[in-house]
């Protein structure tokens, strides 16, 4: 339930985020470089269709599970970021004693290695547990038995090393964000009558997003580039797709040519889009 005050200190924080009209109207002109780069993929598959027309559709299917596998990791990277950066500001030693743990130690591990081990040690650890379950208590034998058929789904294992990966990144990232904010504010709307978590809502976290939005957009960016690690987990992302076309035509130049074309295309795409919302959203000066 919103408390009375909430709708007026909402315009006095939108007033503060006010941006000059020219500065919201200026046209970005790297966006040409985006549609020079689709020009010279466009250029190659209708003047030499054979091959890059064949490798284009062979990685179709690898496109779209990069782009998805992108998209649902990133939702799940922005809600582990911030339960983890509220974690890393929370007053209980516990809970921040757990969350600083999490971000040290994922920030230490080098992705691909998480990826790894996620795909291919942690089933036998499943194992090692449902058979301690199963020796432990015949009560538990359908629970320790659950464990050791479970088979790790690619995709589903892919999307959660990124996550654990970039979450850890995004805690800081939120932190850093909500402890840009001054301490007044958060006084101000306690003494509103709000709680802690309405203030956090309605006040603090509105304008860290704005001030986070950058490094947040930068994350984007660098996890859709290291999507094509998942591709060492079975995932058919474009990369694995790519090195499929390559095996079995073995045109290297080409194959490569097209891939890095297209990872071109999406991240400077992405890049413009993060751009353009930052403006949108941008504080003044």
């Amino acid at each position: 339930m919103r408390v009375p005050d909430v709708e007026r200190l909402e315009k006095v924080i939108e007033k503060k985020a006010a941006v000059a009209p020219a500065e919201r109207e200026r046209f970005d002109t790297w966006w040409f470089l985006v549609l020079a780069v689709v020009l010279v993929v466009a250029l190659l598959v209708f003047l030499k269709p054979d091959p890059f027309q064949r490798i284009v559709l062979f990685l179709r299917d690898g496109i779209w599970v990069t782009i998805r596998i992108t998209a649902i990791s990133f939702v799940f990277i922005l809600i582990v970021g911030l339960i983890g950066g509220l974690g890393r500001l929370a007053k209980n030693w516990l809970i921040h004693g757990i969350a600083s743990l999490y971000v040290e130690i994922i920030r230490g591990i080098p992705l691909l290695v998480q990826l790894l081990f996620l795909y291919f040690a942690f089933p036998q650890v499943l194992d090692t547990v449902g058979l301690w379950l199963m020796k432990l208590s015949p009560s538990l034998h359908g629970a320790g038995q659950y464990l050791v058929d479970v088979k790790p789904d690619p995709f589903v294992m892919a999307v959660a090393g990124l996550t654990i990966c970039y979450g850890a990144y995004m805690s800081e990232i939120y932190r850093a964000g909500i402890q840009s904010i001054s301490k007044g504010q958060m006084e101000a709307a306690r003494s509103l009558g709000m709680s802690y978590f309405q203030a956090m809502r309605y006040v603090i976290l509105p304008q860290a997003v704005r001030v986070i939005l950058p490094p947040v957009g930068n994350e984007f960016v660098a996890l859709l580039k290291d999507s094509s690690l998942v591709s060492v987990v079975a995932v058919s992302d474009m990369t694995r797709r790519g090195r499929e076309f390559m095996s079995s035509s073995f045109m290297s130049l080409e194959t490569w040519t097209m891939v890095a074309l297209l990872y071109l295309v999406m991240t400077l795409f992405a890049s413009r889009v993060v751009a353009y919302i930052e403006r949108k959203t941008a504080f003044a000066k």
